[in-house]
Formats: C-alpha cells, structure tokens, sequence
C-alpha cells in the first residue's frame, strides 16, 4: 500500500480550493502612501489595511526607528532570556503596562505568538479551553497545542459560554475571546463574560488585536471600554501591529503571571527579540495612540457616514461601529466578482472566503483608517452599488 504523501495532499487542496472559488493569492504591493496602494503598476484606493491611526508612516515613528537603529542596529540578536532583551523593550514593556492598567507586559514577535504562548502556559492536558466560535485562529491553535479540551460557544453568546464552562466543572478553565472580531468588526461581551469567570472560577483572556488604540479611554481598549480591571481581565493580549503600526505584541497582567510566562511560553523563550528598533518606534506610537484622540474621532465620523451611506443603498452590513465594517456578499463567487469589479474600478477591497468565514458568510471586508476622507467613503459606496447592480 502506497503512503499518503504531504505534499500532494497540498496539491489536492490547492486543487480544491481553485475548483471552489475560494484559493488564496498573494499580491505584491509596489508602493503604499496613505490610504493610497500601488499593485500591478495600478495605483488603487485601499480599504484593507489595518493601519487604523494611521501610524505605519507617520514621521515621528520613522524618525524613532531610525535613531534606535542607529544605535541598537536591526535585529536584537537573540532570543530575550539569551541577552536580545534591549533597553528599548524594557521601556515599551513599561509603557504598554500603564496604558492597559496591569502590574506587567510581556513582549512577543506577533498575536499568534502571543497567543499560542499563553494558552499553553496556562492550560494543561484535559483543561478546559472555551472559546467564541468566531475567535481568532491563535487562539484555537493555542488551546490544541496545549492538549486542552476545546469547548466553542455560540458567537457572543454568555448563555452558552456558561453551559460549556459547566460541562466539566472540576478542570482548570480559560475563556477567550476576541475584544474586537477580526471579520465582523463586533465587540465581546465582555463584562458579562467577566461575571461569569468570576461565577465559575475561570481566567478570563481577551485578545484585543483590533480593540487597542480604537475603543476606549485613551485608546486603551474594549477591556477598558467595558470599565473591567485587571482582577475582571487577567490576561489581556494586544498587538503592535494594526492600530500602532508597527509589529509585534505583547501580554499584559500581573507579575505573577508574567512572570510564569517567562517560565513556560515557549513562543516567547524560544524565538528571537522583536527588533530593539521597532520597540522604539512602538513607544512613539503609544504615545500618539493615547493622546490624539482625534484619530478615534475621525474613524468614529467615518465609520457612521459609511455605515448611513451603505443604508441608503441598500447594502447588507453587519452590526458594527468599528473601523471594520463587513459588506455581505453571501457566496464566495459573488464576494469574489464584487471585489473584482472593485479593483477594476481602482478599489482594494479583498473578499473574505471560507475558511475564514463561515460557508454562506463571504463578505468584503471594508476598514476604514485617518487617512480617508468623506469623499472616499462616497467614492466607496457609489462603486460598490455601481458594481453590484451590475451583477444583479
């Protein structure tokens, strides 16, 4: 009998996927000015970026990273307990403790570092993972690795959050749970999951990926949104990535847990320091996160012009107030036709297929960041109705 071989298995997915519209291409980005992208040699408006405050170009973090690199060079090295651990990450660690309100911070390379660390630090074989079915992939992979029982709860749903966390009431239990949900822009419940961690005797961990610098005073968060503290919150993830512009993450609470992370995350023991230079260029971004509030003001003023706009025209929204704002599209084949006609249209707005999204649920992903303007979400509104109607 033949062994199954891996790679043609890769093959026959990629082969499945093409079949089914729903195959991932990568594109090359020649030029990024603003909101503004230059792809295949076509410049094109785009609303796919994670770059929120629009901070990923801003002068002064340029200037941060240049002078840190100076100094530092590019790389820090090594890993952060084998002597990468720079002055400049002590500082962000520092900065990003006070502006979440925790004891401590913990820097990691990316979310899914992150993520996976912490849930095998804190969960062991048979413990209970439960999990909003819409969580980020991080935070299902984490809970596999860690061998736990993986227990998904209705989206947003406390209820059932409550009888998943009742199934097995004498193993330790970690709730997660997405502060903002990457595809549907919607925010957890949180001080009603934060209730019932308490109730349960569960640690409650919110991944506030798309939360940080665009909800909450200051830009702290949902976590701070929701008024919850650390002894509501224990383990609070955030990424320097998306609203802060930069890469990276970090994991915020107290010094105990901290430091039983140092101990036992293996993503953050086993793999290089973040560039000292970027951890500069973060603490910049901080800064700016937390004392412009304008930038809050105009995603808010975008975000409601797109959404009464989208009304108007009769587009299908989903519920959110949030610079992600999902189109639905419903079938992959339509999701993708739209964003095609988008892009002929010079729009860069990607369809978001399953996997990723539920079969059924395809959808544009539109964000929004400070670099639009009223006269692009306009532009925005009038193409997507312009080229639907044409496929109708």
């Amino acid at each position: 009998m033949r062994r199954p071989h891996p790679i043609e298995r890769l093959a026959r997915v990629q082969a499945e996927r093409a079949a089914a519209g729903t195959l991932r291409r990568v594109r090359a980005v020649q030029a990024a000015e603003g909101a503004w992208l230059q792809i295949d040699g076509r410049r094109l408006l785009g609303f796919a970026s994670n770059d929120y405050l629009g901070l990923a170009q801003h002068p002064r973090l340029r200037e941060a990273l240049w002078r840190a690199a100076s100094r530092w060079g590019v790389g820090a090295t090594a890993a952060h307990l084998l002597g990468g651990h720079r002055g400049e990450h002590e500082a962000l660690e520092q900065d990003l403790a006070r502006w979440t309100g925790r004891d401590r911070a913990l820097l990691f390379s990316t979310g899914y570092m992150a993520n996976i660390g912490v849930l095998a630090a804190l969960l062991d074989e048979g413990d209970s993972a439960v999990q909003d079915k819409l969580n980020h992939a991080s935070l299902i992979d984490g809970a596999r690795l860690a061998g736990a029982c993986l227990r998904r709860y209705v989206h947003g749903d406390v209820d059932s959050a409550r009888r998943q966390l009742a199934a097995d009431p004498s193993k330790a239990a970690v709730l997660s749970t997405d502060g903002v949900f990457s595809m549907d822009g919607d925010i957890a419940p949180l001080g009603a999951l934060a209730r019932l961690c308490r109730e349960e005797g569960a640690v409650l961990h919110v991944d506030d990926a798309h939360g940080l610098g665009v909800v909450g005073p200051e830009g702290a968060g949902c976590v701070a949104q929701a008024g919850l503290s650390a002894g509501d919150v224990p383990v609070l993830m955030g990424t320097l990535g998306k609203a802060l512009g930069v890469a990276g993450a970090f994991v915020a609470g107290d010094a105990t847990m901290i430091d039983g992370l140092v101990q036992r995350a293996r993503s953050y023991v086993y793999t290089t320091a973040m560039p000292p230079a970027l951890a500069a260029a973060a603490r910049v971004a901080v800064e700016i996160a937390r004392f412009e509030s304008w930038r809050r003001e105009r995603l808010a003023h975008l975000v409601a012009h797109f959404r009464h706009g989208a009304a108007a025209r009769g587009l299908e929204l989903v519920p959110s107030t949030t610079p992600i704002q999902p189109v639905l599209a419903g079938s992959a084949e339509t999701a993708v036709a739209l964003s095609r006609g988008l892009l002929e249209l010079g729009f860069y707005v990607p369809a978001i297929r399953p996997p990723t999204v539920p079969s059924g649920k395809s959808r544009l992903r539109v964000t929004f960041s400070v670099h639009h303007g009223e006269a692009d979400v306009e532009a925005l509104l009038d193409a997507i109705s312009h080229v639907r109607q044409r496929l109708s």
